[in-house]
């Protein structure tokens, strides 16, 4: 029947048949077997389409996730595999791939040290091998790392070129996978793990957490990375590589010889740095505004009316990283899948005038942060948009008593 699928629009219909009959609960086999009758070669852009439209056609995002490895491993034998683009050492993407092969270095290390602990038949396994895989556990939290500027600045620039379901689909997965790594990580920390234990732990937890990071690597390679590089200009890649630093790098830094276009540099608001904005209660230069933004001892983000990420302050130790690659993007994308029914929830209650203000408090790498959320409006009433505050109040909870003195704060040097 092969012969019949003679362009793009067919194959994708196909395709998108076949991973229906998967999700009604067809065997992966029986599945692999018919596309592999039907469609006899595709690409990453026509696996891209076929999803994007199941989600276009009601499909939810979350059931795209829970089959996508499925997808993957049922399309493998059909997929083109298309050669790897040749680019600068040290662009964005160049260093994606230094880190996906450091990662399978580690994958086939955590594989021999659990290998070595399942040949052991003592009681107590061998101190040294113990130690190798908490370091090992240890590195692998760089993927963190990893994750975050695909989420914080390739997925907004794709979607500024249409290109959504990576960023739905995929930030899931990452969540899986930081789930996976949560609970191994626990375990890991056990001290007194017998062998038979340990065991359970490289069988269980630990191949399947090694298993997860191969499929995203495979994916990233495979479709995410041959799509961006078809996708985005170069000036979305000097944008990518400008706010890449402040996420940091995972196992591999950047290589020099990449050089973002001129053009990245963004003008900026049309004052030098003397001129003065006129505001009601008197006027301040830019440079006296920025100045008082990066000293404010709180992060601030500010989303419109369009739920449109429009500005956020810069400071030294902001406690979650933004980059510029999110101005612009609408804010339910700069949360993870599991948490924008929240998202909507406030916005919406702010909107209808149903809410003012929502806020949370969370233990965040032993800081205790709260986190404020405003309804912006004008004198009239009407909704401007959302402010979010946010501030490190671990050091506020602990004073007592009364300061009247002058007495300035211990400055390590």
């Amino acid at each position: 029947m092969s012969e019949i699928i003679d362009n793009r629009a067919r194959r994708i219909r196909a395709l998108k048949d076949i991973i229906k009959h998967l999700h009604a609960g067809q065997p992966p086999d029986a599945v692999r077997q018919k596309l592999t009758e039907i469609v006899q070669a595709t690409d990453y852009s026509e696996i891209v389409a076929m999803e994007q439209e199941l989600m276009a056609e009601g499909m939810p995002v979350e059931e795209i996730q829970c089959m996508c490895d499925l997808h993957s491993q049922v399309t493998r034998d059909v997929l083109v595999q298309i050669p790897a683009r040749s680019v600068p050492p040290g662009h964005p993407v160049d260093t994606f791939r230094r880190e996906n092969d450091e990662l399978r270095r580690l994958i086939a290390s955590f594989r021999f040290t659990f290998a070595e602990l399942n040949s052991m038949e003592n009681a107590v396994p061998a101190e040294a091998a113990v130690l190798r895989l908490r370091q090992l556990f240890n590195e692998l939290t760089d993927i963190e790392k990893h994750y975050q500027r695909k989420e914080h600045t390739l997925f907004p620039a794709l979607e500024k070129h249409g290109v959504t379901g990576p960023s739905k689909v995929m930030w899931g997965k990452h969540d899986e996978i930081r789930g996976y790594i949560k609970n191994f990580g626990e375990a890991v920390r056990e001290t007194k793990a017998s062998a038979g234990e340990w065991k359970l732990i490289a069988q269980s937890l630990g191949e399947a957490m090694l298993r997860a990071i191969e499929e995203m690597i495979y994916k990233e390679e495979n479709i995410l990375f041959p799509m961006a590089l078809d996708t985005l200009t170069e000036e979305d890649w000097g944008e990518i590589w400008a706010s890449s630093p402040r996420y940091g790098w995972c196992l591999a830094a950047p290589r020099e010889g990449y050089t973002p276009p001129a053009s990245l540099l963004r003008e900026g608001l049309k004052l030098n740095a003397a001129q003065a904005i006129e505001l009601p209660t008197g006027a301040l230069t830019l440079e006296q505004l920025l100045g008082v933004f990066r000293t404010l001892p709180v992060d601030l983000t500010f989303v419109d009316a369009e739920d449109r990420v429009a500005f956020f302050s810069e400071g030294p130790d902001r406690i979650f990283s933004r980059s510029r690659a999110i101005l612009g993007r609408k804010v339910q994308h700069c949360h993870p899948p599991r948490s924008v029914h929240i998202v909507e929830q406030i916005l919406d209650d702010f909107r209808n005038g149903r809410q003012d203000v929502a806020e949370f408090w969370i233990d965040f790498h032993g800081k205790f942060v709260h986190i404020r959320y405003f309804a912006v409006r004008d004198a009239g009433g009407e909704y401007l948009g959302t402010l979010e505050v946010t501030q490190d109040l671990t050091r506020l909870r602990q004073l007592e008593g009364e300061r009247r003195l002058l007495e300035y704060e211990k400055v390590t040097p």
